[in-house]
């Protein structure tokens, strides 16, 4: 077999880019020498035919596929979600004939969606016409959490229809900042003048996702030895309440927007909780921290707020909180260790459509409550980082407030 790559690997290739990058390392000087040569035509038909290439082409041009296509992947699994196609499918395989019974498609229609979910994983075909649950597909059976923000991502995509004015901060296309009004409002009301009404649609969707960041810190941390615990910006209360429930003994609080306090406080009420529980309303970054606590949490509530802000409301904690108390931040983190597409790509658009905030890294985070005087600073193990990465630090004893 004669391979002739003689205008990708003649000497001039290699020397012309290490001459344009002569403070990069050896590495990056390979790497630019690499990517000269995999955008060759040439050498990309090479790569396809030689056998000990073939699997990397066909690898990496499936990817970039799944790249392009991914907008229709996610509008497969919206459909899906919209007819409650997994729940449908929660109790076993169901026959194309029942299915259709049960779904209003038309039978084109419903055989083209099947088709994709099989395609994607997210169902499986099995003879005779029956469909039932994937591993992509199970699950979401039955979950609030998941199947919410799928459904409320419609908006996020109205938001991305248009990247380049989504970057360059087209106020006019901002469907998603509408939606978290304390963040932007049309009728410009200061985030404490917000209705329990006008709070409510994020508030319900906060709630209901609020257990796949719950079941990571529930699982990391022990709270036996706190007594009371200020959850900031713990929205209805979905937090505290799982937290009632493992631990009876321990009196919680909310400090939130008064609309989402009072919304709070209805709920504990139904729940019986309001023993154990309890919401205050206030603007955290303009209202006295709440006194009197041994822990406070921040589940969520950083990432959507710009580093001016953060600071703040890090030395406001700080400055309430008893000598040796503690305080345990969770959410999900840029550069997490195999997830970092979730920080930067997802989080970083998704934060730039809501408005606010960045994605930061755990560095950037233990970096700004060092500055804010909390010290023993620690990752707390998590089984999956995706949902959340969490940080445990305490205000020094000997600190005078």
């Amino acid at each position: 077999m004669t391979i002739d790559l003689s205008d990708k690997l003649s000497s001039k290739v290699l020397p012309e880019s290490i001459s344009q990058t002569k403070s990069s390392s050896l590495f990056d000087q390979f790497a630019d020498w690499r990517n000269r040569v995999i955008a060759s035509a040439k050498f990309q038909r090479w790569a396809a035919r030689f056998p000990l290439t073939r699997w990397i082409v066909r690898r990496q041009a499936s990817a970039l596929f799944d790249l392009m296509a991914g907008f229709v992947y996610s509008q497969v699994l919206l459909a899906c979600v919209q007819i409650k196609l997994f729940d449908l499918l929660g109790s076993g395989p169901i026959a194309f004939s029942d299915l259709q019974k049960k779904i209003d498609l038309p039978e084109s229609g419903l055989k083209r969606l099947l088709s994709a979910a099989v395609a994607i994983r997210l169902l499986e075909k099995r003879p005779n016409e029956f469909y039932a649950l994937g591993m992509l597909g199970a699950p979401l059976v039955g979950n609030r959490a998941l199947t919410d923000m799928i459904l409320h991502h419609s908006d996020f995509y109205k938001d991305l229809s248009d990247p380049i004015a989504l970057l360059r901060g087209d106020a006019e296309r901002a469907h998603l900042a509408e939606y978290w009004p304390y963040i932007s409002n049309q009728k410009q009301e200061a985030p404490e003048a917000l209705s329990a009404q006008r709070v409510a649609n994020y508030s319900e969707l906060m709630a209901h996702t609020q257990a796949l960041v719950t079941a990571e810190v529930l699982d990391a941390y022990s709270f036996n030895k706190h007594h009371r615990l200020l959850d900031i910006g713990g929205g209805q209360g979905a937090f505290v309440s799982e937290l009632a429930k493992r631990y009876p003994k321990l009196k919680c609080t909310i400090f939130d927007l008064p609309g989402v306090a009072e919304l709070a406080n209805v709920y504990f009420k139904s729940a019986q909780l309001d023993s154990q529980l309890n919401a205050q309303g206030g603007n955290f970054f303009q209202d006295p921290i709440p006194r009197g606590f041994d822990m406070a949490t921040l589940i969520r509530v950083i990432f959507d707020h710009d580093d001016v802000r953060v600071r703040l409301l890090l030395a406001n904690i700080y400055k309430a909180l008893e000598p040796g108390a503690s305080l345990l931040l969770a959410e999900p983190m840029a550069g997490t260790p195999g997830q970092a597409a979730m920080g930067d790509a997802y989080f970083g658009f998704y934060l730039l459509a809501m408005g606010r905030g960045r994605p930061r890294t755990q560095h950037e985070i233990s970096q700004m409550l060092a500055d804010s005087g909390f010290e023993e600073i620690r990752l707390l193990p998590s089984a999956i980082p995706l949902n959340a990465q969490i940080l445990h630090c305490k205000k020094p004893i000997y600190s005078v407030t």
